[in-house]
């Protein structure tokens, strides 16, 4: 048996650090230069040699005797350790002797070998046999062996019995138990989820005061005939719940003095409940900003409870800060526009008392110029006094502009309209601040036509927009065909999709050149007329509905004057005007009831004198639906040039029916609608007509009626809808088809 080299290394290391006490040791100087401090000594030498007892060595002899090697001290301890197994009647491994040594390598020497493999040579690389290696199949493609069980929970009562259906409801949303639906793999499943349920109620029953809650779980194996084998069960002991027996608010003086104390809603007496006492510090975090105080901050709560009586005080920090008023305005960042543009957009003027309502206000309003990628609003301390005991925050704006280019395009169809496809090119800061040139076109089976607009958003104003407009569209429809130039000038002040506005006006000023096809009763043929037309534009609005694209309640009453006249051979004026009005009422959760109804008049002109792109239509999916667009009222029939009756394959019809138009005319229409998650149901009748006259005579009306489909999305409800009037006349079809986005009013 040969030693292993470890052991060697250790037994050289061993004998090199044996030496004579009286062998000094090589201690390296330090290096040159050094300045090493001076260490005065504990004790001295001589003290220390006094306190030391000497030893002779005959009263120990052990004490001359060498030390032995770590080599002879193994075998010394592997030989203690054999004998004491032989004593004991345990064999040495592999009941060979040498092997109880301790020595980790061993000399197999003449040893027979028993397993003619061990001494037979291994093959060479390129015969060694590779056999594939089989895996055992995937557990989980296996059908998985699944116990029932049933859950209980016991003692809820006890906390509460008013609040027991609350807190097992509670549970039964959270719970690992319940949200296995009463299978597991197996029965370690059920009692790891049980574990998890058991602290899930103790914390549920904390979060409602019962701080001392305790839960045993145990899995009960019943064999009652139809109930689960398995039913596991939660014993809960409530204990005592704790209730507020002192309210400590530790904060700064403010103003008014109940600022705080009023609005945390908490009363000595009641229970600790997690979420009301949350509530009543969110709410305290909402009051203070809106009362002066941007910078207040809610501190760490403190709960201390008393076991013996069940009672907490309760401690609240609040650091106050200064109260404070509105100054300056600063903005940094990658700018869209300046502090002076927004300070056009606040709703707040230097010096008023401090409201974060306002800078939330604030910050919509920059959302709404669609100019950021990003935007903050946040107060910033200045320390200047603004008297009162009150000091200016300046607000600091952090812009980041977005892309100031927008691509935008929509589509839709109706019986009489055709499809039509508008698209848009805008960038929409090309002339700060919002500053937007946008360059739009139509193309339609019924429309064609390009315009360029000049807008400048929020001028001088929020919400106020100036628009100048250059317009060239040709309008084929069975009404008329013309080809219009139009410019105008408009400034209005409109609701936007994050601030509805109560209130809303328009004014501005157009010029019209058009050339026209109209039917001549004195040629009794159509002809094509020239007409320029100068006038103003006013339009106001009143909105108390809850929504602009889909509103429930409310209503909304908007009434538009035209000024106008004819600028060939002199002035002769007239004037449009159109009152619309709609109201809704939710009968319930899910069904509203909607009306409307429009009346307009022209007065001052004959209706053939007035181009016919300027005269009241009705019919079509704004309108009465259930009738083509622009189809009531009066019209000519006329033969249609490309009928032939000698070819039976043609699909014209032998006469056409041309729309006049009238100076008049009356709406109304009412729907019912019904909503079910996205979608919805939409029964609905219309009804209205067109009058030669300047003055609607409310007879000869015409009905249509149908049933409509919405898919409601985050703009606003997909229509579809299906009409059909209820009183056809000849020539008119059969039903009407109108597709778009919004409800039809």
């Amino acid at each position: 048996m040969t030693a292993s080299p470890g052991v060697a290394q250790d037994t050289q290391a061993q004998a090199d650090v044996q030496q004579d006490e009286s062998t000094p040791l090589d201690i390296p100087a330090p290096p040159p230069g050094a300045n090493l401090p001076e260490v005065e000594p504990i004790i001295s030498d001589e003290e220390f040699e006094e306190s030391v007892p000497e030893l002779a060595p005959e009263d120990d002899p052990e004490l001359d005797r060498p030390l032995e090697s770590i080599a002879e001290f193994e075998r010394r301890l592997a030989a203690e350790e054999a004998e004491t197994q032989t004593a004991e009647g345990q064999a040495p491994p592999l009941n060979d002797p040498a092997l109880a040594d301790g020595d980790p390598v061993e000399e197999i020497g003449d040893a027979p070998i028993r397993d003619a493999e061990l001494a037979a040579p291994l093959p060479p690389l390129d015969q060694f046999q590779v056999e594939p290696v089989e895996f055992a199949e995937d557990a989980s493609d296996e059908e998985t062996v699944e116990v029932a069980y049933d859950v209980r929970v016991d003692g809820l009562a006890a906390a509460d019995e008013e609040t027991e259906t609350d807190l097992r409801g509670l549970f039964d949303g959270l719970s690992a138990l319940e949200e296995g639906d009463g299978e597991a793999a197996n029965v370690a499943q059920v009692s790891a989820r049980l574990t998890e349920d058991s602290a899930l109620l103790q914390q549920i029953l904390a979060s409602e005061g019962w701080y001392s809650a305790t839960a045993n779980t145990t899995i009960d194996r019943s064999d009652e005939e139809g109930n689960p084998a398995l039913v596991a069960v939660i014993n809960v002991v409530p204990g005592q719940r704790y209730t507020i027996a002192e309210i400590v608010i530790e904060a700064d003086p403010v103003v008014p003095e109940d600022l705080i104390t009023s609005n945390l809603a908490l009363e000595v007496g009641e229970p600790i409940v997690a979420d009301r006492v949350q509530g009543a510090e969110a709410k305290v975090a909402v009051e203070l900003p809106q009362n002066g105080y941007p910078f207040a901050q809610i501190g760490q709560r403190d709960i201390l409870l008393d076991e013996t009586t069940g009672d907490g005080v309760y401690t609240l920090p609040i650091t106050v800060g200064p109260r404070s008023r509105f100054g300056g305005i600063r903005t940094t960042g990658n700018l869209a526009f300046d502090a002076e543009h927004v300070e056009v957009l606040t709703r707040f003027e230097r010096g008023e008392l401090y409201d974060s309502r306002d800078v939330d206000d604030l910050r919509k309003a920059l959302v709404a110029t669609g100019l950021f990628n990003t935007v903050s609003v946040v107060p910033e301390q200045t320390g200047e006094d603004a008297g009162d005991g009150t000091e200016y925050a300046t607000i600091v704006v952090e812009q980041d502009a977005g892309p100031p280019r927008t691509l935008a395009g929509s589509a839709g169809y109706g019986t009489g309209q055709g499809f039509r496809v508008e698209g848009s090119w805008t960038h929409r800061n090309l002339f700060p601040p919002e500053g937007a040139l946008i360059a739009g076109a139509v193309l339609g089976t019924r429309e064609q036509g390009a315009n360029v607009i000049f807008r400048r958003s929020n001028a001088g104003r929020r919400d106020r927009t100036f628009q100048l407009a250059a317009e060239a569209l040709r309008a084929d429809y069975d009404a008329y065909e013309a080809f219009t130039g139009r410019l105008s000038a408009l400034v209005s002040y409109d609701s936007t999709p994050i601030w509805q506005k109560p209130f809303t006006y328009a004014y501005g000023v157009q010029l019209i050149a058009t050339n026209e096809q109209d039917y001549s009763f004195e040629e009794e043929d159509l002809i094509r007329r020239t007409f320029f037309i100068g006038g103003l534009t006013g339009q106001v609005g009143i909105d108390r509905t809850n929504s602009l694209l889909d509103a429930t309640d409310g209503f909304r009453v908007t009434a538009l004057v035209e000024p106008e006249g004819s600028l060939q051979g002199g002035f002769s004026p007239y004037v449009r005007a159109r009152i619309d009005g709609s109201a809704y009422f939710s009968a319930t959760d899910a069904i509203v009831l909607a009306g409307r109804v429009r009346v307009g008049t022209i007065q001052g002109i004959d209706r053939f004198d007035l181009a016919p792109s300027r005269r009241f239509y009705a019919g079509g999916g704004g309108s009465v639906r259930g009738y083509g667009f622009q189809q009531l009222g009066p019209r000519v029939v006329l033969d249609n040039p490309d009928f032939d009756p000698e070819d039976e394959d043609s699909n014209e019809d032998e006469f056409i029916y041309r729309p006049l138009g009238g100076t008049s005319l009356n709406e109304a229409a009412a729907e019912v609608r019904y909503r079910f998650g996205n979608f919805g149901v939409v029964g609905f009748v219309d009804a209205g007509q067109v009058y030669e006259g300047s003055v609607p005579k409310f007879s000869d009306i015409r009905f249509g009626a149908g049933l409509g489909g919405r898919y409601y999305t985050n703009f606003g409800p997909l229509r579809f809808d299906v009409a059909i009037p209820l009183d056809k006349r000849e020539g008119e079809s059969g039903f009407a088809v109108y597709v778009g986005i919004g409800q039809a009013f």
